[in-house]
């Protein structure tokens, strides 16, 4: 149990260092309507959602 917890600790310190030089995809919706700005990361979202499912694939493929 040890070890999966530093494995996904690991994982998020790469996809954080990674959202960091990365910021926003294109496909993200910005709305910008006079000092009212509103950001939905969609693709960013769909991707996070991808790379976590393969994650916990991985992860319980050698569990």
């Amino acid at each position: 149990m040890g070890k999966m917890f530093i494995i996904i600790g690991v994982v998020f310190i790469i996809i954080g260092i990674l959202w960091t030089f990365i910021g926003r995809l294109p496909g993200d919706i910005t709305i910008n309507k006079g000092n009212f700005t509103f950001h939905f990361p969609i693709v960013t979202s769909i991707v996070v959602s991808i790379i976590l499912t393969l994650i916990m694939f991985i992860i319980g493929r050698f569990r």
